[in-house]
């Protein structure tokens, strides 16, 4: 109560409609948040779920392709406290994994407060809490709430914004332009020659989808790339490492995965895919350069279906000019140029984050800053790097919940009050 008596120090404190949250709140409603929030239910502690978008899990819902499935098997994949159900596929599809996190959400009762985008987040030393800013708009109408807290939990994850490349004459380009994030399917592209700047696993798919579709696509390939099997033996390629890393050194083991990939893919250099002299475990755990999993673009590739270039030097009208002096006549560019953190623009801290939007400390420890600061799904771990970041988190608040109000292990709902009611 003292806390929020000093607030009202603060100038702006009655601009605008303020709101005392009675526990953590959450930024962030993909699986991250959601994970999140289910612990905390658990552990009886209440919470507010802001999302900016008008949906849970936005970038599953609107922003990937039809053709998407998880890569890693299911068991790597679900969320804490709620396996998928055991008729789903081993690589649930994309409208699957969506269905499943809409029943984790009512199966945890958790009710995300939509449309209400994060302006700015920063911790008042006068008062030992955190001042949450955010905007939403209903028809019309612009509403501003300032939320007070005691925890704030970063879950806007890993990819909130698309990167965008800056590449000479791309903006005078005479084609489509569209970021692999708006791609829905290669039926649009049909008899297009369409260049893909990037090979990760998203511009992998999106070529083999736009073969199949009858396009003509260009993969642009700029550096070095892991092409891996998505199996072998007939087990996942990841659980198959998982299984090896129990006895086995990493160094070992990606010297193991690579020779298999050689049996199973052949020689991918010949292909244009020059592997790193990192090996993908190691390459992924340091640097969190996911490898690519082949879900068939090998075969087009070899086949002449999909034509691997190198890097764009320019565009000029209806043309891509290669680093190597070669030009492609382009009726349309993919951008799969991967995603961001977005949490430079609203977080106004500087110890626990670094610049380029993740927490400073790696995994496994980077899930917990100073003055009640928390960050989830930042691992470059995948799902399972959030799940163990949510029970992480919801455990260190729990206890300290616990302690605080001597409260039995409950269900509850987040307490919202005008602030002003307090005084």
């Amino acid at each position: 109560m003292e806390n929020l008596f000093r607030l009202v120090d603060h100038e702006d404190f009655f601009s605008r409609r303020c709101i005392w949250v009675n526990g953590p709140i959450i930024v962030g409603a993909g699986p991250s948040g959601l994970a999140t929030a289910a612990c905390l239910r658990e552990q009886g502690v209440p919470f507010v779920l802001l999302e900016r978008a008008d949906c849970i899990a936005s970038l599953w819902q609107k922003r990937t392709y039809d053709r998407l499935k998880l890569h890693l098997p299911k068991q790597f994949c679900q969320l804490p406290k709620l396996p998928f159900p055991e008729d789903f596929p081993e690589y649930p599809t994309k409208k699957q994994f969506i269905e499943y996190l809409e029943s984790y959400a009512r199966h945890f009762e958790i009710n995300p407060q939509f449309n209400e985008c994060v302006q700015s987040a920063r911790y008042d030393e006068t008062s030992g809490l955190w001042r949450v800013k955010t905007v939403s708009s209903t028809g019309a109408t612009r509403n501003e709430v300032e939320y007070i807290c005691r925890w704030l939990v970063v879950a806007t994850g890993e990819n909130a914004e698309c990167v965008m490349p800056e590449i000479e004459g791309l903006s005078d380009f005479k084609g489509e332009i569209i970021h692999a994030c708006d791609y829905k399917s290669g039926e649009s592209f049909r008899g297009k020659k369409v260049l893909v700047v990037g090979c990760g696993n998203s511009g992998m798919e999106l070529s083999l989808d736009l073969c199949n579709h009858h396009a003509s696509p260009s993969m642009v390939v700029r550096s070095s790339v892991h092409v891996l099997p998505r199996e072998i033996f007939g087990k996942s390629t990841f659980e198959f490492a998982v299984m090896m890393l129990q006895w086995l050194p990493l160094w070992l083991v990606d010297k193991i995965i690579l020779i298999l990939a050689w049996f199973v893919l052949g020689n991918v250099e010949k292909l244009g895919l020059k592997r790193p002299a990192t090996g993908p475990l190691e390459l992924k755990n340091t640097k969190g350069k996911t490898p690519v999993l082949d879900l068939g673009a090998l075969e087009k590739i070899r086949s002449g279906e999909i034509k691997v270039v190198p890097g764009v030097k320019r565009f000029n009208n209806g043309e891509a000019e290669l680093v190597n002096g070669e030009k492609l006549d382009v009726d349309a560019v993919v951008l799969a140029t991967g995603y961001r953190s977005n949490v430079p623009y609203w977080l106004q801290e500087g110890e626990f984050f670094s610049k380029n939007g993740y927490p400073k400390t790696s995994f496994p420890h980077g899930w917990k800053g100073n003055a009640g600061l928390y960050a989830v799904g930042f691992t470059k771990r995948g799902l399972s790097g959030a799940s163990s970041d949510a029970l992480k988190i919801a455990q260190d608040i729990g206890k300290v919940w616990k302690n605080e109000t001597k409260q039995k292990k409950q269900r509850t709902t987040a307490c919202h009050r005008r602030c002003i009611s307090q005084f």
